[in-house]
């Protein structure tokens, strides 16, 4: 069969507005004046590792639930206008949507709109299959609906990844997601021992590869029972925003794997991605290019041979 689309997205396709504030935690106090404003524009998870692929040359299809609403329609121009193909199945609470706290240190706290997602939530059967049978991998977000598509997925033969971001190594509701895939991304900022829990979903599910971001403590990959830490890249201008950083880390890496690059390059390839990303402002979507992301981990590995 053939296989037209490197990477299916799944979940995760929503908008976030961006509040710029003065320091975070932000203290209490009746009113702020805050620059450089507030501004709403698309782009969530899913949207963000969509972007990435595409940006370095991936045929990507993101599949979500969006609403007949504003905000959806702000998806949907988003991926027309990237030229990223989507397939939107209506979401009757309407799109996803968060508020996004930025400090002036890029840090930032996600505010997440709970009340959108209904339990009935699915993406339907049919389409997941349908586009996972033309797909070489699937990218699942962590989303209520994506954990019921992921048997039909698996049953498609394509591989798949996922990020669970701040999981703290026991909430079960990670663990579907952890388990059916063969890549697995997450973040150590809740882990008090991040091999523990890395190794653990190796033991339990069917994960080749599992990754832990450490922000500017850089990564740490597990692949073929061997541990390894993967350093932070410097970005080349000032830190603006971490959001996003673990979806271009994630694009990154995919395109490494996709590309046939062994696990260490792939990581290697997620951390110029991922440092990129930190110094595009939060009210903005773009992502590194394919030449660019080359000649960055060529001129890296230059180094690391001289030295």
């Amino acid at each position: 069969m053939s296989r037209d689309i490197d990477v299916l997205v799944l979940g995760g396709a929503g908008v976030d507005t961006i509040v710029h504030v003065p320091e975070l935690p932000l203290p209490f106090a009746d009113s702020y004046m805050i620059r450089p404003g507030i501004e709403t524009r698309a782009g969530q998870t899913g949207d963000f590792v969509a972007l990435g692929v595409h940006a370095l040359g991936l045929r990507t299809h993101h599949l979500d639930l969006i609403g007949d609403d504003h905000e959806g329609e702000l998806v949907r121009a988003l991926h027309r206008d990237r030229g990223i193909g989507l397939t939107d199945v209506l979401q009757p609470g309407g799109t996803k949507r968060a508020v996004n706290l930025v400090g002036p240190d890029g840090r930032r706290l996600s505010l997440y709109d709970e009340s959108r997602s209904r339990e009935s939530d699915r993406l339907p059967e049919e389409t997941v299959r349908t586009l996972a049978a033309a797909s070489r991998h699937a990218h699942v977000s962590i989303t209520y609906p994506c954990a019921f598509a992921l048997p039909a997925l698996r049953e498609a033969g394509v591989t798949l990844s996922t990020d669970l971001h701040d999981w703290d190594g026991a909430n079960p509701y990670h663990e579907p997601f952890a388990h059916a895939s063969d890549v697995v991304f997450l973040s150590a900022t809740a882990l008090t021992d991040p091999e523990r829990t890395m190794r653990r979903i190796v033991e339990r599910g069917r994960a080749e590869v599992v990754v832990a971001t450490a922000g500017a403590d850089g990564a740490y990959l597990l692949a073929d029972d061997e541990m390894t830490h993967i350093p932070a890249v410097a970005p080349r201008t000032p830190v603006v925003d971490t959001n996003g950083a673990g979806d271009a880390f994630a694009a990154g890496f995919l395109f490494g794997r996709l590309s046939g690059e062994p696990p260490k390059r792939c990581a290697r390839y997620g951390a110029v991605a991922g440092a990129h990303a930190c110094t595009v402002p939060s009210t903005r979507t773009d992502a590194i290019g394919r030449d660019e992301l080359l000649s960055r981990v060529a001129e890296l590995e230059s180094v690391s041979v001289t030295h």
